[in-house]
């Protein structure tokens, strides 16, 4: 059924653009109601996910469980807190803002109030104990789940809302684990010796440090950077075991997050940094890769041995770092492997990531679509889609099975990973509007776009009567970050069409036969639309000359 009105709305889209316009063409019309199909079915799927956990929150303090089998009843920071939470938060914020102001700020502050142990570092609270569920602290634990938490949810949910109390709450986060760096170090003590902490705090670091401007957050990024490439410490150099997948792969990434920041913020570190980057970037792809460009799970970079032939599901997140040292200095090597393994993707089709789990095909999607994001090719956009088919059939496959009684039908597979299926759903619906939202959003309501040229083609039905405003996207990069290169990020939503404030754009609508300038400034106020009972507007945004 849904099927069929689908088909209805893109017929009307379609007769009353053309009767009055030979431009846009037919297939673009109908590629950007495909899309606001997509874009319809992934938001309403993260919407389930949200309400559904929410009836397995902790009914006195609201907190989310870690899993809903064995450890329903704790939440903790490294997998509640850092993996399922903050993308409810931003389904939230995209689609519900009821709930974004209400339950999800509310869960915030119980979590502040209820679960800060050493300072502001949380530890694990018990549900039935109504309090930590070890009487003894563990320093390095906190500071893992602290980091957790900051890297993978508190960072990419700040890239996309801006300043907000969760900003607030990553860099308390992140100053109180600097407080209790206890590890020493010729450069001085760093907070961890577990790779895995210390790669993501140099993600951490070297976005924060632009954000802020505070010289702490690069002297401490600094610190990590010179005990891993100026000492013994050296990735490829030093380790017997070197991760490529998710709980190793972070150091690469870091390395050379930080060695991007040194370009912009310091000139003479990063030509110290820079031969011990590419023996490690060069290291990798020598010993590391299979025949498809794709990484191992796990070598021995000095002898070359495989440890673990298993393919890196969050193979992108590696070569998140190989492009970015290739946006920075123009290396073409490092092109050339990102463009191998995206070129081999079909290969990998239907894979066997993670075992089969939604949050293996969420790690590879999201790596294939941030990489996609700066190298546009057909046949990588097909195997995103029809990847993303998969991991969303899982969601269904979870209820249709009956081995798991879960309330409703938007629980995956019932653990904390079951975040890392949104988050990657959400990123798919913005690239399927090119960045563009509605708001108030809807389950009625149909948004989707292509780019076209310079600017974008976007499509809009609702099945019943709807008032609101669309919301254009801005260089989120530059804006909240201030970052000075949009180099690809884990866990980053990438930007498509974006709106700046200081220029001028023409509105098309097609189905209205009506022009009119904007400015950015006016845009970004949001569009006001009024759409009747399937009603479809089309229309096209350009930039102009001043």
């Amino acid at each position: 059924m849904r099927n069929l009105i689908y088909l209805v709305l893109i017929a009307i889209c379609l007769i009353s653009c053309k009767e009055q316009f030979e431009d846009p063409r037919e297939e673009e019309i109908n590629e950007a109601m495909e899309n606001g199909y997509l874009a319809h079915e992934g938001y309403t799927r993260s919407m389930n996910f949200v309400r559904d956990w929410l009836t397995y929150a902790d009914p006195q303090t609201g907190l989310i469980p870690r899993n809903l089998s064995d450890s329903k009843d704790i939440w903790n920071a490294k997998d509640a807190a850092a993996d399922n939470y903050p993308f409810m938060v931003l389904t939230s914020a995209l689609l519900d803002s009821n709930l974004f102001h209400g339950p999800m700020k509310k869960i915030l502050e119980n979590e502040i109030r209820l679960t800060n142990r050493l300072d502001r570092l949380p530890d694990t609270y018990s549900f039935s104990k109504k309090g930590f569920e070890t009487e003894a602290i563990n320093r390095d634990e906190l500071i893992f789940g602290a980091s957790e938490y900051v890297k993978d949810g508190l960072l990419p949910l700040t890239e996309y809302i801006g300043a907000s109390a969760w900003s607030a709450r990553m860099i308390d986060l992140v100053d109180d684990i600097w407080k209790h760096a206890a590890y020493d170090t010729p450069f001085g003590p760093i907070p961890a010796l577990n790779v895995e902490v210390n790669g993501e705090l140099l993600q951490v670091l070297s976005r924060i440090y632009w954000m802020t401007g505070e010289e702490k957050y690069l002297n401490w990024a600094l610190r990590l950077g010179d005990y891993y490439l100026l000492d013994n410490h050296h990735p490829t150099d030093d380790f017997e075991v070197l991760r490529l997948r998710d709980h190793g792969c972070e150091i690469v990434s870091g390395l050379c997050e930080l060695y991007i920041m040194t370009a912009f913020a310091d000139e003479d570190k990063k030509a110290v940094y820079q031969p011990a980057i590419y023996r490690m970037l060069d290291r990798i792809l020598e010993v590391g890769t299979n025949d498809d460009g794709l990484f191992y799970n796990q070598i021995n970079p000095q002898t070359g041995e495989i440890l673990d032939e298993g393919i890196a599901d969050t193979w992108g997140y590696t070569y998140n770092a190989y492009y970015g040292v290739y946006m920075l200095d123009q290396h073409e090597a490092y092109r050339n492997a990102v463009l191998k393994a995206l070129e081999n993707l079909d290969q990998y089709s239907y894979f066997d990531w993670e075992r089969g789990s939604a949050d293996g095909y969420a790690d590879a999607i999201e790596s294939a679509l941030n990489l996609y994001n700066r190298e546009k090719a057909t046949k990588t956009a097909d195997w995103i889609d029809s990847q993303m088919q998969h991991m969303w059939s899982l969601q269904d496959s979870a209820h249709r099975s009956g081995t798991e009684a879960y309330r409703g039908k938007g629980i995956i597979e019932g653990w904390h990973g079951d975040g890392n299926f949104a988050r990657t759903t959400l990123m798919y619906c913005l690239w399927k509007s090119q960045g563009i939202t509605a708001s108030p959003w809807n389950k009625d309501l149909y948004l989707g776009a292509i780019p076209k040229e310079n600017g974008v083609l976007t499509t809009l039905i609702s099945e019943t009567p709807w008032k609101g405003k669309i919301h254009f996207d801005v260089d989120r990069h530059q804006k909240v970050f201030r970052l000075p290169l949009d180099y690809p990020r884990i866990n980053q939503f990438p930007e498509w069409f974006t709106i700046s404030a200081d220029k001028k754009y023409q509105v098309t609508f097609f189905t209205r036969e009506t022009r009119q300038m904007y400015t950015g400034a006016e845009l970004l106020e949001g569009l006001e639309i009024n759409l009747e009972q399937n009603q479809q507007i089309c229309f096209a945004v350009y930039p102009v000359e001043n």
